[in-house]
């Protein structure tokens, strides 16, 4: 017979084990993702969140999963509150799990604050358009997508492509230029494996950026509803950097195609209907739900920039994560397997990578007067090219135009010099523009439509 404390409100005894799902019945007052503590017949504690709950009965996630819960004896107390995650200004520089717990091998840090995971929503009336400019140091992104403070930009990424070393670039590269400002970054992986884990650790300290350095880390071993918790986790990690200590932060998210994965496997314990290859219906609000905690907020003069990297299954750009990721974020950086193949780092597509802010951060003040037409030529000029090698693979090489052929030279300059750079290289906007412009200066001044007579008498060439 079951029995409830109703001081602790502690139950003893749960109707149904399902995956790392647990069902309750005959309990009352008890709300949508409210904490819970499972305790197994040993006497374990596990931490769990209230899932679903109707009248009388609740489904709950537990973190650690239900592996020697016995239906009978298994007692579970709710807590009455959301999972939390306290933040101070010790969590720089500091290793947790996808809950929030350090796993670096340190005390906990010192809170300041305890926050509710699952955040609030920012005012729309209140958010500030983003306008300014973070350097990257990698030509790809600076010159041609620019990264802009406050914006949601993705990586969308493919299996066996150099994401994470892309990731980790940013991240030790990452800063605020013309600006005394303090920057932060936040990151946060989703199911990777212990050596991708140590291989960012390792990096970043020796780096010497894991100071500035907030990290969650959920690994392909650990249990999998835990992943959708840490996005949650580091996101409260950074609105606190952001909103309260007013630093400029820039979270990272990896990969949130595990992240959804482990949506799709709760959901079909659930018994809920599919959408698209089998993903939930609420796949959509869901990741906005996370994606649109980035922002600015008007008077605050901190700010949170997403990018999150996300894995292509079969490189399919129209795959449901990455197809309603592109619906919600203001552009996204494709990685191309092509250009991986022919030792091209970072193989940053070209002409499907686009940043839907780039033209409110760039220009005279915040980068170069220059910067908009050489990125617009760029642009261009890379289109006709991939046109010109599709002809020459019909016709052959020596059938082109001697105009085809010169642009053809461009192509191959574009991605050796302006694409592609040394995983160490960190490159000024003023270095990436110069580079646009020696590579610019192989074409005829007739074939450059996009740029200015001044910019022309002023770079061309130079």
């Amino acid at each position: 017979m079951k029995k409830a404390s109703i001081e602790g409100r502690e139950y003893i005894g749960i109707n149904q084990i399902d995956g790392p799902l647990i069902m309750v019945k005959g309990i009352h007052n008890v709300g949508y993702n409210e904490l819970a503590e499972v305790v197994d017949p040993t006497g374990k504690v596990r931490l769990g969140m209230v899932l679903e709950t109707s009248s009388g009965a609740a489904v709950i996630q537990v973190f650690e999963g239900t592996l020697g819960l016995s239906i009978p004896e298994t007692r579970v107390r709710f807590r009455g509150e959301p999972l939390t995650f306290g933040v101070g200004a010790e969590i720089l520089g500091r290793v947790f799990n996808g809950l929030g717990a350090p796993i670096d091998g340190g005390p906990p840090p010192r809170a300041d604050a305890v926050m509710d995971v699952n955040g609030l929503p920012i005012n729309p009336t209140a958010r500030e358009y983003p306008r300014k400019f973070i350097q990257t140091g990698i030509s790809a992104i600076d010159g041609m997508n620019t990264l802009v403070r406050g914006q949601k930009l993705p990586i969308f990424s493919g299996t066996g492509l150099p994401h994470n070393k892309i990731v980790a670039q940013i991240t030790r590269q990452a800063k605020i230029v013309g600006e005394e400002t303090s920057f932060a970054v936040v990151f946060a992986a989703m199911g990777i494996k212990h050596d991708v884990a140590q291989y960012f650790i390792r990096n970043f300290e020796e780096s010497g950026v894991l100071e500035k350095v907030v990290l969650f880390l959920n690994l392909a071993d650990d249990p999998s509803v835990e992943r959708l918790v840490t996005p949650r986790t580091a996101l409260t990690a950074a609105e606190f950097l952001s909103f309260t200590m007013n630093m400029h932060v820039l979270v990272i998210l990896t990969d949130m195609t595990n992240y959804c994965e482990s949506l799709r496997e709760i959901s079909t314990i659930r018994e809920e209907i599919p959408s698209r290859k089998g993903y939930p219906g609420y796949l959509y609000s869901d990741l906005s739900i996370i994606y649109e905690r980035a922002g600015m907020i008007k008077g605050i003069e901190g700010s949170i920039t997403q990018m999150p990297i996300l894995t292509m299954p079969n490189d399919d750009i129209s795959h449901p994560v990455p197809d309603l990721s592109g619906y919600i974020t203001e552009g996204q950086i494709v990685l191309e397997r092509e250009l991986d193949q022919r030792n091209i780092y970072p193989p940053i597509a070209g002409l499907p990578s686009l940043s839907r802010l780039m033209k409110d951060g760039i220009g005279e003040g915040m980068t170069r007067d220059d910067h908009a037409h050489v990125a617009s030529q760029l642009f261009a000029a890379y289109s006709r090219v991939k046109d010109v090698r599709a002809l020459a693979a019909v016709i052959g090489e020596e059938e082109l135009t001697p105009l085809d052929k010169v642009y053809l030279e461009f192509g191959e300059r574009f991605e050796r010099d302006f694409l592609s750079q040394r995983e160490y290289e960190d490159r000024s906007i003023a270095e990436t523009l110069d580079i646009g412009w020696k590579v610019i200066s192989m074409l005829p001044k007739e074939e450059l439509h996009r740029i200015t007579e001044e910019e022309l008498n002023k770079y061309y060439g130079s």
